[in-house]
């Protein structure tokens, strides 16, 4: 499944299989969410290289604080999961019916779902899907106000 997945061949090698995967997995995590910011009078003043500075500054204050940007992300994992789970069965119930086997169709079903949500999880979590928690949202858009920023999102 996960060679018809990432685009994987049969002949290569399960350590190239899984190089690809981690690559894969690797590049997507350096884009993470970041603060948008309003180009308002300090923005300007300092320019764009400065403002990622203190960017990163308040993002490290936070975390120095306690607060993980990806706190409470295994959760959603295994949400996605048990979800991807009762879809696949529920689809593999009805093609199992087709063919006169719904209990077979079904358990495969289930198994097939549970990996596209565990994968879909493991996806969001290891690329920053989605905001970071409230808690380090709300300090990394402090810290930056209190510097003269104007944060407007994220993206």
């Amino acid at each position: 499944m996960i060679r018809q997945v990432f685009g994987i061949s049969p002949s290569c090698g399960r350590g190239r299989g899984l190089l690809a995967i981690c690559v894969i997995f690797g590049l997507a995590g350096c884009s993470g969410p970041q603060p948008i910011l309003y180009p308002n009078s300090h923005f300007n003043t300092v320019g764009r290289e400065a403002a990622e500075r203190d960017i990163d500054e308040c993002k490290k204050s936070a975390e120095a604080a306690g607060a993980e940007p990806g706190a409470g992300r295994a959760g959603e994992v295994a949400g996605s999961t048990a979800v991807g789970a009762g879809i696949g069965a529920a689809g593999g119930a009805v093609g199992g019916a087709v063919v006169g086997a719904a209990g077979s169709g079904s358990a495969i079903g289930a198994a097939s779902g549970a990996v596209w949500g565990l994968l879909t999880g493991l996806w969001h979590a290891f690329t920053g899907g989605g905001e970071p928690n409230q808690t380090y949202r709300r300090f990394v858009d402090r810290c930056l106000t209190e510097k003269g920023y104007e944060v407007v999102g994220w993206e």
